[in-house]
Parts: C-alpha cells; sequence; structure tokens
C-alpha cells in the first residue's frame, strides 16, 4: 500500500482548486495582471495594521477568549446597526480563523456525514469541497442564465430537497457570477427552509459590494428571530484583509457553546493581536471600505464595457460582487483558455471549470484593482478576444 492510499479517502479525494492551478502556473510573471483570485491590489490599511502591531508589542499573545474578544464582537454588532439597521446582541457573534473556517465551523455544527446540503452553482469551489471533506453531499442547483444575466430557480431548489437535506448555502451577492438576490428571492427561500425544517447558511461577504447602492438584500431584513439561519463572514474583502485569515459567525445565541466548542477544537481561538487589527477595522474603516468598493464598481465599468463591446463576450454588469464572469465565443475549455490567455496576455483569469455545474464555458476576472490596470487587462484581453 502507497503512502498516499493509507490516507483518509475523504482527504485524499479532495480536489485540487482549478483557481491555484492556474495561479501555480504562473505566479511571479513580469508584467503579469493578477486577477484570478478575489482580492484587491491594495494592502491592509496602516490603521488596522498599526493596532495589530501595537498590541502584539504590548504582549497580548497569550490563549484568549474562543468566541471572540468582547471588543471585537461589540464591534460587530455596532457594524451590524450601522449597516444593516439591525440590533443583535455580543452573543450572536463568533470570531473565527477566516471565513473559510466559518464556514467549516457551520457545515460541522449543521451537517453530519452521509447528509446533504444544497447550494448554487456556479460557486466559490470551496463549498462543495468544504462539504465533501466533512462528509456531507454537496447538491448543486444550477443558476439559470440568459441574456448574460444569472437568476435564481425557486423551483430547481425545491426539487433537489430529499429527506436527508438539513442546510442551504446562498452566496449573495455571488462569488462567481454577480447574481445578487433580491428581498423576494430571499423571502421565498426562506419560506423552503421553514417548510422543510432545514437551515440557511448564508455567506454574505460582498453585501457592501452592491452597485446600485446601499447593501445588498441580506435574510436579516426577512427572518425572524427563531429562523435557522447562520451567517458566514470575513475581514478579508472589505478591508483589504485577505492575508489576515480572521473571519466571523453570526448565528442564534443558543448555539453558542456548540460554536465555542468546534472552534477550541479546530485552532483554539484567533490571535489576540489580530482581533485587535479588526476591532480597529470595524470601528474606524468605513471610509475605507467606501473606497474600495466606489474603485470596484468603476473597474467594473471599465471592464466590462470593453467585453462587451467586442461583441465577442457574453456578460452583463455584474449586480454585486467583484467579478466578471464572462462567456468568450468559441471558448468551451475555460481551463484550457485561462493557460492560453495568461501565456499570450500576461492576465490571470479564473477558469469557469473551478465553479462547478453551469461555469465551465466562463472565465472570472476580479476588478477590485486600480482602474488604470483594469484598463490595461481589459485592452489586452480585448486584443486576445477580438484573433480568436
Amino acid at each position: 500500500m502507497s503512502i498516499v492510499s493509507s490516507l483518509s479517502p475523504r482527504a485524499v479525494q479532495a480536489p485540487e482548486s482549478g483557481i491555484v492551478e492556474v495561479v501555480n502556473y504562473a505566479r511571479g510573471r513580469d508584467g503579469l495582471l493578477p486577477l484570478w483570485v478575489g482580492e484587491g491590489d491594495l494592502p491592509t490599511p496602516e490603521f488596522i495594521s498599526r493596532a495589530a502591531t501595537d498590541a502584539l508589542s504590548g504582549g497580548e499573545t497569550f490563549y484568549t477568549y474562543q468566541r471572540g474578544i468582547p471588543e471585537l464582537r461589540q464591534a460587530l454588532s455596532d457594524y451590524y446597526a450601522r449597516h444593516f439597521d439591525i440590533t443583535l446582541p455580543v452573543e450572536h457573534f463568533y470570531v473565527t480563523g477566516s471565513g473559510m473556517q466559518a464556514i467549516q465551523i457551520a457545515v460541522q455544527a449543521l451537517t453530519s456525514p452521509g447528509d446533504e446540503l444544497v447550494y448554487l452553482t456556479p460557486a466559490w469551489p470551496n463549498i462543495a469541497a468544504a462539504l465533501e471533506i466533512a462528509g456531507t453531499r454537496s447538491v448543486g442547483v444550477q443558476l439559470t442564465f440568459e441574456g448574460g444575466k444569472w437568476a435564481v430557480d425557486l423551483d430547481r431548489i425545491a426539487a433537489a430537497i430529499t429527506p436527508k437535506t438539513r442546510a442551504f448555502f446562498i452566496n449573495t451577492p455571488s462569488n462567481p457570477t454577480g447574481w445578487t438576490a433580491s428581498k423576494d428571492d430571499l423571502v421565498a427561500i426562506l419560506a423552503l427552509a421553514r417548510k422543510h425544517d432545514l437551515w440557511i447558511m448564508a455567506d454574505e461577504i460582498y453585501a457592501r459590494y452592491y452597485f446600485a447602492g446601499g447593501r445588498a438584500p441580506s435574510f436579516l431584513d426577512v427572518m425572524e428571530p427563531d429562523d435557522k439561519v447562520m451567517f458566514v463572514n470575513s475581514f478579508s474583502k472589505n478591508w483589504s484583509m485577505t492575508g489576515w485569515r480572521v473571519g466571523w459567525i453570526v448565528a442564534p445565541p443558543q448555539t453558542g457553546q456548540v460554536l465555542e466548542n468546534l472552534i477550541q477544537y479546530s485552532t483554539s481561538g484567533v490571535a489576540q493581536f489580530m482581533q485587535r487589527g479588526a476591532v480597529a477595522a470595524l470601528n474606524d474603516g468605513d471610509e475605507f471600505v467606501q473606497s474600495n468598493i466606489d474603485k470596484a464598481k468603476r473597474s467594473r465599468d471599465i471592464l466590462c464595457d470593453a467585453l462587451i463591446a467586442t461583441n465577442r463576450v457574453e456578460t452583463l454588469k455584474p449586480d454585486g460582487a467583484l467579478y466578471a464572469f464572462l462567456k468568450i465565443d468559441g471558448v468551451t475549455d475555460s481551463r484550457k483558455a485561462a493557460i492560453d490567455i495568461v501565456d499570450k496576455t500576461g492576465v490571470g483569469l479564473a477558469p469557469g471549470t473551478a465553479f462547478g455545474s453551469g461555469g465551465e464555458p466562463f472565465l472570472r476576472a476580479c476588478f477590485l484593482r486600480d482602474p488604470t490596470q483594469i484598463q490595461t487587462a481589459a485592452d489586452r484581453l480585448c486584443d486576445y478576444i477580438l484573433k480568436l
């Protein structure tokens, strides 16, 4: 028996990320414009880093609260009061080691091996992988795509429910499609969950990146206090903190001891000095977040307008999130295309094959970058497309 074959089958079968495959292929090339991963081009703001540095220098390096330091949980409560117009006591908030860990903790809390969880595709690949590694079957329900526009088909969701279904995973605004649920969509999905006594795992990480203004509709707008909804989120996108790996969960207080236990047996809590940086982000970062949103909107318009003008790309400007999900005429193998594009243009895109059912012919470009860089990327991509 080989070394690898003696490992857990679930671990061995964990798929290689189709996004990371392209990143590893081209990382470090001169002149590269990396639009393949979901992050911006700015480092973490100094006021956030300084708060963490001061805490580190001040000796905040010991074990700390598993649920998060009180100051951070209060800052999260205040953040939701400002931006979601809702009063949630600190007992609703749990700090995790990244948004990815928030998903893993939620999966462990909501499902058991052999259960099923329904999610919308195309989707960020990590959700399906996290489910399968945990022994939960991931059941993808494809969004509809017509005229460059994505939409949810509630009948498809209803048809995917079985006696083994335990939860829905709803990411809105969506990575990679930009689909953004309307309030009516959320009401209908919540009604299905209530009817079948299911949980909703709500990934609203891009809620502030809503280009109609304000923020995107949230389950918080339509749910009742006793609804089974667990929110997963991250500091990564809003505050340029992707490398920090700090996230949070919003959940009913009754789940608190369960979530604390799961955090304890995974990471034993997030480093306190990093949490101090997160406090600064929430309390003092609204202006920075708005500047990121404004930049994303400008860059979205530059990239999408240029691609659409080729008459060779099927896409529309997304309503939310940070991505153009584009379908180029004649491209059927997006993995091969992503490699070809980075070789010939120096623009790094993520292949749609990485995003599951319905994403195969698409490519994803993250536009949270300086508009001048996005203009250069758009020029290179349009030149490539028009030569196909």
